[in-house]
């Protein structure tokens, strides 16, 4: 204890105090506003509704449902890509970095417009060819696939940079030879020798995309869908504490949700006896 009173300086400490004001007074804030009941006193009615509300389960699900697609094409996409991008072609990487960073200067409402032509884009002639049918599969409601690949999009600068760290912290290219020359095939070099030394940029890449999709509001409801931060928005208009209530619930979840991801990534595979 001493050693770490020792190593917090002044200038640091006020920073963190800032840091812990800025964060846990509004969430404080909220928590209160939701417990505190006038004439009532403190009343957690407004948690315990939560789950039995129409659309909560729902909604959550779907929203998760869209993360865990959203995170496996984004990695199945960009990894290949950035791994064979750093062994083939380095000089293109300021391309493929601009390329990427795109989303962060396009406003979503834009993208949505465009997406949102595209989708209703359709003379009467393919109403009965496979292109056709694709763009009214892909707009299912019970799993719209329009939204995962729309959330594949705004998720390429997050994931772009948290692999690019995760890369220029490894020698790729000893990695791969050193697997190659013991006989591994291209895919057995990438899976087992530089994704388990990627394992920190995956889990940011994985985490990055999850909060996104959990809070991404403005595509989804423009499209006319509800996933999870669309419920929420619809529901603050009626219950407004029960809106700020499952606000504060929901970010716990995805702090729980983080926190189960780097446990189950943080444990490495037994090995088993010869």
């Amino acid at each position: 204890m001493a050693r770490l009173t020792h190593r917090i300086r002044p200038g640091r400490g006020t920073v963190l105090v800032a840091a812990a004001l800025y964060f846990l007074v509004p969430l404080a804030s909220s928590v209160i506003f939701t417990v505190d009941v006038p004439g009532q006193g403190i009343n957690f009615d407004a948690y315990t509704r939560i789950f039995s509300t129409d659309g909560f389960l729902s909604s959550l699900g779907l929203s998760l449902e869209l993360a865990a697609a959203t995170i496996v094409i984004d990695l199945l996409l960009m990894v290949p890509a950035m791994v064979a991008l750093r062994l083939g072609a380095p000089r293109l990487r300021p391309v493929v970095e601009v390329v990427c960073s795109l989303p962060l200067v396009v406003p979503p409402i834009a993208f949505v417009v465009g997406v949102s032509t595209v989708l209703k884009w359709g003379p009467e002639y393919l109403s009965r060819t496979p292109f056709f049918q694709t763009l009214v599969a892909i707009q299912n409601p019970t799993f719209p696939f329009v939204l995962v690949m729309a959330y594949v999009v705004m998720a390429l600068p997050f994931v772009y940079r948290a692999l690019d760290a995760g890369l220029r912290a490894v020698d790729v290219r000893t990695l791969v030879e050193a697997a190659r020359s013991c006989g591994a095939s291209w895919p057995v070099a990438l899976v087992r020798a530089v994704l388990p030394n990627m394992r920190g940029a995956l889990l940011n890449a994985s985490f990055l995309t999850l909060a996104l999709v959990l809070g991404e509001f403005t595509v989804a409801q423009l499209l006319g869908y509800r996933p999870f931060a669309v419920w929420i928005v619809n529901i603050s208009g009626a219950q407004a504490q029960m809106s700020v209530a499952v606000s504060v619930l929901s970010l716990l979840m995805t702090w729980l949700l983080l926190l189960v991801l780097a446990t189950a990534a943080g444990r490495r595979p037994s090995r088993t006896a010869p």
